[in-house]
């Protein structure tokens, strides 16, 4: 007998459930017969897959499956070279396809430019981290989100239309909230309690699963509130507070990763120069945590938080580059004065610092700007000191 998981595979768009944005921008590219290169990508169970499929049965498109682990480039150009003349394209469907190589990516880029295939991509990695430029400019990046209780109550609607069972409303809220986002864990449970009993019973599903699986922090936005929370908390100079959102976003499965990425773009952000040492720490740490993961991560992931916290802050630099970046798309574009040119006659003109101690009195803009505005702040006001100094020798 087969198992809930392949029975209830959803066999086109109309059968998936959850993703329903994602849904109806494919159902206007099905009907339009424009679909686009995609990334799918969010925690496993989500539909991934199965939506990949659901794709390819709308659009009639052969389906390949692939295991961005162990793929070959050769099994790609044999099953291109079958479709030279053909009048239907394949679809390659990659999944992990964060774990492909450099190289591999690289092999994909002309027949996606070319749409000599649709690639469809899944991964529970973000691809803003783990995919190249140039597979992500040719593609549409789709975040999959773990299915919500509503989404779970569908999909056991569905279920019941074709087996017999009973279940009370204390067993389908474990059933559901225990399952973490994920369609298949709850089809695995409910497909072995029905088993055990055809009426399942909140006792039985604690006896097959007695813990709740962890879902990334991601269901009703916790995700995105925890780490809200972790990065003011920071800011806030509250280190009690930083390390107990820590200890959430690790228990609820969030990556090392992502909160080493958090932890460094904060060390630039809201510290700055007031202790330039931050920014090392966090780089430090992102590339620590990659090489040894949790759960030991834990414990350079709190030191660093723990010295983040406690540091100086300062967002001059983050406010420079933001009001240097509006001024660029807002205001005339300045000429670049032409002794700093490379290769002009004007290049004879330029002072070499050097040559002057260190520095010397020179424009490097056409009219004067300031962007910058130091706070003064821990180390910042060394950098403040140190300018004077520089700029006193004129």
């Amino acid at each position: 007998m087969s198992s809930l998981a392949l029975m209830f595979r959803p066999k086109n768009l109309d059968e998936i459930c959850g993703q329903k944005a994602v849904k109806a921008a494919f159902l206007k590219f099905i009907a339009t017969s424009k679909i686009p290169h995609s990334i799918f990508y969010g925690p496993a169970g989500c539909g991934k897959t199965s939506f990949a499929r659901a794709v390819a049965s709308g659009a009639n498109y052969d389906f390949y499956e692939f295991d961005g682990g162990n793929l070959k480039i050769d099994d790609f150009r044999k099953i291109l070279k079958n479709y030279e003349n053909a009048l239907n394209k394949p679809l390659f469907f990659i999944d992990e396809i964060h774990r492909l190589s450099k190289t591999q990516q690289e092999a994909l880029l002309i027949p996606m430019e070319n749409y000599k295939a649709l690639v469809i991509g899944a991964s529970t990695e973000n691809p803003f981290f783990t995919l190249s430029s140039g597979i992500r400019s040719r593609s549409m990046l789709f975040e999959f989100r773990p299915l919500s209780s509503g989404d779970f109550e569908e999909l056991l609607g569905k279920i019941r239309e074709q087996i017999s069972f009973s279940i009370d409303e204390e067993a389908k809220e474990y059933l559901f909230k225990s399952s973490g986002g994920d369609a298949r864990a709850m089809l695995n449970l409910l497909e072995f309690a029905v088993t055990l009993d055809e009426n399942v019973s909140l006792e039985n599903l604690k006896t097959l699963r007695q813990n709740a699986l962890k879902e990334g922090a991601k269901e009703d936005d916790t995700h995105y509130e925890l780490a809200s929370a972790f990065i003011k908390s920071l800011r806030g100079s509250d280190e009690n507070a930083v390390i107990y959102y820590l200890a959430r976003l690790i228990d609820s499965g969030e990556s090392a990763d992502f909160i080493a990425r958090r932890m460094a773009i904060f060390a630039s952000e809201d510290i700055g120069n007031a202790n330039p040492n931050a920014l090392n720490l966090a780089a430090s740490t992102l590339s620590v945590v990659k090489e040894i993961g949790l759960p030991e991560a834990r414990i350079i992931l709190a030191q660093c938080a723990i010295y983040l916290a406690s540091s100086p802050k300062s967002n001059s630099s983050y406010n420079a580059i933001n009001a240097a970046i509006r001024y660029v798309q807002s205001e005339e574009i300045l000429k670049i004065p032409p002794y700093l040119k490379n290769h002009t006659k004007e290049s004879k003109d330029y002072l070499y610092p050097h040559d002057f101690g260190g520095w010397v009195e020179q424009k490097y803009l056409e009219k004067p700007l300031v962007f910058y505005k130091s706070k003064g702040i821990g180390f910042e006001k060394t950098l403040n000191e140190w300018l004077e100094k520089i700029r006193s020798k004129g």
